[in-house]
């Protein structure tokens, strides 16, 4: 359930300006395929549960649930991981939506990260996707 918690915070990121983009859907695979925290994930099980959030954030409160969600799935220690990996998809098309940065506050409060913390995280993914 922590590979798919992961990869609902991605997928709702990505949703949250109505447009899920190349370059975000491209930066959630390849965090599936990369990142430890996806050891022993079977990345061919991504298109599914991308499908499935998606049809979770269509419901009434879907986006709450969600978050709730995500919250019970994850240790504390994943949280952050989770945080980060939103503040990726949200830096990946080069700008972040207002509605994006909307989507993050509920995310931080909801996995309840520390605003100094999110501050950080935020950075680095700023950094992280930086045009020369």
């Amino acid at each position: 359930m922590e590979h798919t918690a992961l990869i609902y915070t991605m997928v709702i990121m990505s949703a949250a300006d109505s447009e899920m983009d190349d370059a975000e859907l491209g930066v959630i695979g390849q965090v599936v395929q990369t990142l430890p925290a996806f050891k022993g994930f079977d990345p061919d099980l991504l298109p599914r549960i991308a499908e499935d959030c998606a049809d979770l954030i269509g419901t009434d409160g879907g986006l709450e649930t969600i978050i709730k969600l995500v919250k019970q799935s994850l240790p504390a220690r994943l949280r952050e991981t989770a945080y980060a990996l939103a503040c990726d998809v949200a830096a990946a098309d080069g700008k972040v939506s207002e509605e994006e940065i909307r989507l993050l506050e509920l995310i931080r409060d909801g996995l309840d990260i520390d605003r100094l913390v999110a501050a950080a995280i935020e950075r680095g993914a700023r950094a992280h996707f930086q045009d020369v």
